[in-house]
């Protein structure tokens, strides 16, 4: 604990002037701990504040590793010496030193004249080549124990540092304590966070890949059969099945690629039909295997449209997927529309006579890795549909027909006078 910190009739002694100087430090802290989110940073511009208040000539904060039960230095600041020398070389162990006493006792410790101090470690001095003349060492503790120790060297002027000076630094140490603990909580959810999320995907891409593998493996099989007994009908087979499952593997990985960082898309003038049909010819296999009847209608878009070629072909394709997906053999079909709105942007309908977006997930259907395919689906495609039309400066609304089946509705905004 730290000494009598919860008696504040010190306060009272506090001349107004002071009182002002130590207030306006607090509030600067407290507006840094806001606005501020790299954890060394803040704790550097918290230290140049505490050596201010302090009228020190140095100030360093040392962290406390329990894995190895030492101190080691994490900021240092001051007017002299090898400040960077402290954080390479000196480790303290638990009482030795001053701040390890701090940390040891968990109690402020002020040392008027560090040379007539024999509990003063001065290797420290050695390795920053830096005169101690005095010390006021605070500990730095949160309901979860010792987080380390804040020490002030040297006050400027000459003499001890005051005990108005410790109790303001103790109240710096609680700060200071407070955001380590919570910057260090922070960063241990973030990475369980980024972990979960890593299995999620993990999980995800592997069933899905296995599924493609073992198509591959029952192609190349058949290629292999076909090769030995020389049956070009079996080739044929296989060399299909094989080139659909390579097709789906590159699919993933554009997918991938296109989710996982931010692009500004390459737009140029192009044929709209083109694209459509470009997506239509891919996909055509896959298509005519189910027998689903696929039509367009790109008729009334009577000049180029200035969009990303690439990335919206990606889109129709994943939208063709999904819809392919959901709709029965025979009898599926799916419809895209697109034309020249009266504000002069481009409009996309895209819909099937599929089962629909059930209510409860249709607030899901563009997140990352949600699928409703089971082993047969990324949850990739229509989060990469949903990015890369936002990137565009567009929307994308996904809704059902009064008719049955799912609707997407797209629009990308066009230049003014193309």
């Amino acid at each position: 604990m730290l000494s009598d910190f919860d008696d504040i009739s010190w306060i009272d002694s506090i001349p107004p002037e002071e009182t002002r100087a130590i207030l306006g430090a607090l509030f600067r802290v407290f507006h840094l701990i806001t606005v501020l989110t790299d954890l060394d940073v803040l704790l550097e511009e918290i230290m140049e504040v505490g050596k201010q208040v302090a009228a020190a000539e140095a100030c360093s904060l040392m962290l406390f590793d329990p894995a190895h039960g030492v101190l080691y230095f994490h900021v240092a600041i001051g007017e002299e010496g090898n400040q960077q020398a402290l954080k390479h070389e000196v480790r303290l162990k638990l009482n030795q030193g001053i701040a390890g006493l701090a940390a040891g006792t968990r109690r402020s410790i002020n040392v008027p004249d560090a040379s007539k101090d024999p509990r003063v470690f001065r290797e420290a001095d050695l390795a920053s080549d830096f005169q101690t003349r005095s010390i006021l060492a605070v500990p730095l503790v949160d309901a979860d124990g010792l987080v380390g120790v804040i020490e002030v060297l040297n006050k400027v002027g000459g003499g001890a540092f005051t005990t108005l000076d410790q109790r303001v630094m103790e109240v710096f140490a609680s700060v200071v304590a407070t955001a380590i603990t919570n910057a260090r909580l922070i960063d241990k959810n973030l990475r369980s966070e980024r972990l979960a999320a890593i299995g999620v995907v993990v999980a995800s891409m592997s069933h899905y890949t296995k599924n493609i593998i073992t198509g591959m493996n029952g192609s190349v099989e058949l290629i292999d059969q076909a090769l030995i007994q020389e049956r070009p009908e079996l080739l044929r087979k296989g060399w299909s099945l094989l080139k659909r499952s390579v097709e789906r593997i590159s699919s993933v990985v554009e997918d991938m690629l296109a989710y996982s960082k931010p692009r500004r898309p390459m737009v140029s003038a192009c044929s709209f039909a083109d694209i459509v049909n470009d997506a239509a010819q891919t996909f055509e296999g896959t298509l005519h295997q189910k027998q689903v009847d696929f039509s367009t209608d790109t008729s009334s878009i009577d000049r180029p449209v200035h969009v990303d070629a690439r990335a919206m072909y990606r889109c129709i394709l994943n939208l063709l997927s999904n819809a392919t997906f959901v709709v029965s053999e025979k009898t599926g079909r799916i419809r895209l529309r697109s034309w020249i709105n009266s504000v002069g942007d481009l409009e996309i309908e895209f819909s099937d006579n599929g089962p629909g977006i059930p209510e409860d997930l249709r607030d899901k259907i563009f997140d990352p890795f949600f699928s409703t395919k089971g082993n047969q689906g990324t949850g990739l495609g229509l989060a990469v549909t949903h990015k890369l039309i936002k990137e565009h400066g567009g929307s994308i609304r996904a809704g059902n027909l009064k008719s049955g089946g799912a609707c997407f509705q797209i629009v990308i905004p066009q230049p003014k006078g193309a």
